[in-house]
């Protein structure tokens, strides 16, 4: 089954993966660095404070402050986060290596 871009983001944001403003730029198909560079800043900054939510839920537990479901919450989008990042850092990696096996 083939999902539309605009489709899947749709559906990343309303999980809480993604700001409006970095799905706004990838499915206005924006031309050049800078629309590629703003949508890679923006998930980086959502996926630093999803990660710090994370944090402050995991405090408030330990201090016997948080509620249970969101403590829980709040750590499974962080841990959910953080395989998202670490897995597009992998498919970054392994791009760069490809292209510097390339003959010119």
């Amino acid at each position: 089954m083939v999902l539309p871009i605009a489709d899947a983001l749709a559906a990343y944001r309303q999980g809480g993966g993604l700001s409006s403003s970095a799905a706004a730029t990838t499915t206005t198909g924006g031309t050049g660095s800078s629309s590629f560079g703003s949508m890679v800043k923006d998930y980086l900054n959502d996926a630093t404070n999803t990660l710090q939510e994370g944090e402050k839920a995991a405090t408030a537990s330990a201090l016997g402050k948080g509620d249970l479901t969101t403590v829980i919450t709040a750590i499974s989008k962080a841990e959910l986060m953080l395989q998202t990042v670490v897995t597009i850092r992998d498919k970054v990696i392994a791009a760069y290596q490809d292209i510097t096996k390339t003959a010119i």
